[in-house]
């Protein structure tokens, strides 16, 4: 075989993506497998967009990105979160979370710097902290209702540990960590000077309480990560943000110049527009979201299904132990016999071996439908 890099061979494929391919093109399959929203963007962001291409910008942006985007984001989080970000060096327009997520570990990290990530998390993230040089330190919270702990993280920390990865509300679980939770990892970040890297991509779709962001309680040692994927429907439009202080922004833009150069620049015009005048239509999703997500969280514990109830997001984590099969065998078996995709929770950690993770931004008769194949695919194992 011809020689590659060690660290790239390292690395699993998404389990996300192997299931995703394997009902690409099949029939009569509901798929609660990718986490994307079932709606289309709003048209009248899309129409600014449209407006963009008409009137020719179609050219390079800064690397940071557009400065009305860049202002807009500095107002929402000084307006929603009172958090207060120079728009010319201390926010930057990523292409996705997912590119911010890169940056920002290939800013911090040398080799060998460990980073704790509770599990389940996101697929992208050890992944990443392992070709930005670092060493991923799992923290499974299956036991402690999916919320990374105070207690967890004194139990994991080293001389060598650099950061702390979080994402609320969670993906695959939909928990929301409590204020005073996510003050106790401030506290340790402050006290042991350590990074805080926070996605809050989902920060706007919760449906308890009120949104929360590490960014009104600390800003020295956090990157916030967020995007417009999510709660604006705007997945293929690639449109996400990193807000730092300036001498972490001055490095970070540096990797982005080489690798990305910038975001595209119709696209980030649209996002002004989410942030100007999409409030309205991201709450009537917010709401439809909250209607699927009790619809379905009683379906599956009506089948008997042991599974918290999301606060957040829109997925949810059913443990699946009683049924005796493992996730993987679960997830396929499912798939090929009732012809329902989820995602095994194994795709998000290692030794999450009975929960599956479900996404219930598809529609009510899918939603409706899926239950019911569910609940006689149980009922036969």
């Amino acid at each position: 075989m011809r020689s590659l890099s060690e660290k790239v061979k390292s690395i699993q494929p998404s389990g996300i993506r192997k299931f995703f391919d394997l009902v690409l093109n099949a029939e009569n399959i509901i798929s609660l497998g990718v986490g994307e929203p079932d709606f289309s963007t709003p048209w009248h962001i899309t129409e600014q967009a449209i407006y963009s291409l008409e009137k020719g910008q179609t050219s390079y942006t800064s690397n940071l990105g557009i400065m009305e985007l860049r202002k807009e984001i500095a107002y929402y989080l000084h307006k929603r979160f009172q958090a207060d970000y120079n728009p010319d060096n201390e926010v930057l327009i990523t292409v996705g979370v997912s590119e911010g997520i890169d940056v920002a570990l290939r800013t911090i990290l040398n080799d060998g710097d460990e980073v704790i990530v509770p599990v389940p998390n996101f697929v992208c993230y050890q992944p990443l902290v392992t070709l930005a040089g670092g060493l991923p330190v799992p923290v499974d919270t299956s036991e402690t209702g999916f919320i990374l702990t105070k207690k967890q993280i004194l139990e994991h920390l080293t001389p060598k540990t650099k950061a702390i990865l979080i994402c609320y509300p969670n993906n695959p679980t939909g928990a929301m960590i409590s204020k005073e939770q996510l003050q106790d990892i401030i506290k340790i970040v402050k006290e042991k000077d350590l990074w805080l890297l926070s996605d809050e991509v989902y920060g706007e779709l919760i449906y308890e309480g009120q949104p929360l962001s590490a960014s009104t309680y600390i800003k020295d040692n956090l990157i916030l990560l967020n995007g417009f994927s999510k709660a604006y429907a705007m997945t293929g439009w690639r449109i996400g943000y990193m807000a730092c202080p300036k001498d972490v922004l001055s490095q970070a833009v540096k990797i982005h110049q080489y690798n990305t150069m910038c975001a595209p620049i119709m696209a980030q015009y649209a996002a002004v527009e989410a942030l100007r005048n999409g409030k309205k239509e991201m709450e009537k999703m917010r709401r439809s979201y909250e209607e699927r997500r009790n619809f379905f969280y009683n379906g599956l514990k009506e089948i008997g299904f042991d599974v918290l109830k999301p606060e957040g997001a829109f997925y949810i984590f059913p443990n699946i132990k009683r049924f005796g099969l493992k996730a993987e065998d679960f997830a396929m078996q499912l798939l090929q016999k009732a012809h329902v995709a989820v995602v095994p929770g194994n795709a998000f950690g290692e030794g999450i071996d009975y929960f599956i993770r479900c996404c219930y931004a598809a529609s009510m008769e899918d939603l409706r439908e899926a239950l019911k194949r569910i609940k006689k695919f149980v009922n036969d194992l």
